[in-house]
């Protein structure tokens, strides 16, 4: 329960909205009060020798009023309560994106989508429920019951006593099985999560599970975990089933016991049958706050379990943030310089990068090839701190790289990543993602240079098509395209091609590469590709091999050192060989 304590900061902008909502739960109580105590000036009224038929009618009046008024105010509190919870629920669920945004790729790296979807869905609406009718079902409980039991001790005390008698082990059942739904709950949260992962990523991957026919695996595995998910909630559903049962089970004893008790009372002459009448009304009214009492234990419960599931995330840091006091933004002339620098990837002990130096002045193209594996990738990603390296440094004109807010060096990057997404928005939306408005001209522009305009005019919505989930709806060569016109039009001061036109056919990539001359004048850039020609004429050439520079020069040097690069050249140039037998052939 503990864990609600954190949802407070949520709370504070609706003190005015709940302390309003609050009264009106007073309100709402003192004309139910009022409700009962009428009936019994009525039926005692009844033994008036001078009682009159407008006397009744006055008390019939009274109690029909006190119903409407009692009701609009109950109508009152559930619509600030539960309106205002709505609200808070909502900021939850903003605050908790906010936080995922500014989470690095480490963090993704190790948490399941899934898992995210679950907490941002219904852990909020669960929070929300302890925030608003649960809080409203509370105070409407300790209200309801103070104004009965003192209208109950005023009527017979002694009465009063017999009556609670069979309520004094209403407590233990409500603290033992609070305990049992809280466990239950979290364990269908959990499940709820993996169940959401698989979901999420067979309906991404559909292309692949129908290309190596695994509907049926797939189906079967998600029935285990969907029949998990059920039994884990039939759990739930049987001790909620046999908690409330018990407590309408105390509160229907304790009636009898009034009856029988309160009868021989009546007939003794202690009280009238106007107060026993009273008396059976407010029983019933304390009766209800006692099982209101277990679901709104239940609704704590299963909202401090889901705060408890956010708290993990929102407590969670960035490896990746910005400096205390960050330096002015540098000169933006482009220079980026590595430094001794190493890395390992967060939680792995095995270094990819060992002991890389060099400098890219700026306006130069560095171009970085090397085997697969051999930390190509892992080297570019910590230009735009993604990552940050675990020893040495990254410095942009002369500026260290974590001395510099990550949002103030990302606006002057522009990168395509090897894993090209785009999002389910229009054409247009996804290449002028990085531009604060929609400049049709420098999209325009940008598509042309990446060879993709030609392609997005002939849709039948042009720029206005809209794409299907990561841009399904596009070949892997044109998703590329897109990606690369994305990176163009914010005309950034670095630009970094991670294998950015492994799906583009030769002769596409050769326009994009000649367009790429006039825009990368004066930016520096990073290219990384398996191909010669899309290198051969960068400023120079790393070669990576084992997370180490092994060669370094123009093309024409590493050509003729005969090393490393010369190796890759030969055995690609050996491989497009081979394609052009097989093409023959065929």
């Amino acid at each position: 329960m503990n864990e609600l304590i954190t949802v407070l900061p949520f709370v504070r902008p609706y003190r005015k909205e709940i302390g309003l909502g609050l009264l009106m739960v007073l309100i709402s109580n003192v004309f139910t009060i009022a409700g009962p105590y009428l009936m019994k000036l009525a039926l005692d009224g009844l033994n008036d020798p001078d009682v009159t038929a407008r006397m009744i009618g006055s008390y019939a009046g009274l109690i029909v009023l006190a119903a409407v008024l009692g009701g609009a105010a109950k109508f009152g509190m559930r619509q600030i309560m539960n309106g205002t919870s709505r609200r808070i629920e909502c900021d939850l669920r903003d605050r908790f994106f906010q936080h995922l945004l500014r989470l690095d790729a480490s963090f993704f790296g190790r948490t399941r989508t899934g898992d995210l979807m679950s907490r941002a869905t219904n852990d909020t609406l669960a929070v929300r429920m302890a925030t608003g009718p649960a809080v409203m079902y509370s105070v409407n409980t300790v209200v309801s019951f103070s104004f009965s039991l003192a209208l109950m001790i005023w009527i017979s005390p002694r009465l009063t006593v017999v009556a609670l008698i069979p309520m004094l082990i209403l407590p233990p059942i409500v603290i033992g099985f609070g305990r049992v739904i809280h466990a239950r709950y979290e364990k269908i949260q959990e499940q709820l999560a993996t169940l959401s992962t698989m979901v999420q990523e067979n309906l991404t991957g559909l292309r692949i599970v129908r290309a190596y026919v695994q509907e049926n695996e797939q189906e079967e595995q998600f029935d285990l975990l969907n029949a998990d998910y059920m039994d884990r909630n039939m759990g739930l559903v049987r001790a909620s089933g046999f908690f409330f049962p018990l407590l309408m089970l105390v509160a229907g004893i304790a009636m009898v016991v009034v009856l029988w008790y309160g009868g021989i009372q009546v007939m003794d002459g202690r009280i009238t049958v106007g107060d026993f009448v009273a008396f059976t009304f407010y029983l019933a009214l304390l009766t209800w706050p006692m099982i209101a009492l277990g679901w709104v234990v239940n609704l704590f419960q299963r909202g401090a379990a889901s705060m408890g599931r956010l708290n993990r995330i929102l407590s969670t840091e960035a490896e990746v943030k910005p400096p205390a006091a960050p330096s002015p933004p540098p000169s933006h002339q482009g220079e980026i310089e590595f430094e001794g620098v190493a890395f390992r990837y967060p939680g792995t002990d095995r270094d990819v990068l060992w002991d890389v130096s060099f400098v890219a002045k700026p306006g130069e193209t560095v171009a970085i090839v090397g085997p697969t594996g051999s930390g190509k990738s892992s080297l570019v990603s910590l230009i735009p701190r993604i990552f940050d390296p675990t020893e040495g440094q990254v410095r942009l004109d002369g500026t260290p790289l974590d001395r510099l807010d990550p949002e103030v060096l990302r606006e002057l990057i522009g990168m395509v990543p090897q894993d090209t997404f785009l999002f389910s928005d229009t054409i247009e939306a996804n290449i002028a993602l990085g531009l604060g408005d929609r400049d049709l001209d420098r999209t325009y522009e940008a598509a042309e240079v990446a060879q993709i305009h030609e392609t997005i005019v002939d849709f039948p919505d042009g720029y206005s098509t809209l794409l299907g989930e990561r841009g399904i709806n596009l070949s892997g060569g044109q998703k590329q395209r897109t990606a690369l016109a994305r990176a163009l039009a914010r005309r950034p001061v670095i630009l970094i091609l991670d294998d950015a036109l492994s799906a583009v056919d030769t002769h596409t990539e050769a326009k994009i590469l000649k367009d790429l001359k006039t825009v990368l004048a004066g930016r520096t850039s990073f290219i990384i590709s398996h191909r010669v020609s899309a290198v051969m004429n960068a400023d120079q050439i790393l070669v990576l091999d084992e997370g180490r520079i092994v060669e370094r020069g123009t093309h024409d040097v590493l050509l003729a050192r005969g090393g490393t690069y010369a190796t890759l050249l030969r055995r690609q140039l050996l491989e497009q060989e081979l394609e052009k037998e097989e093409a023959t052939a065929s």
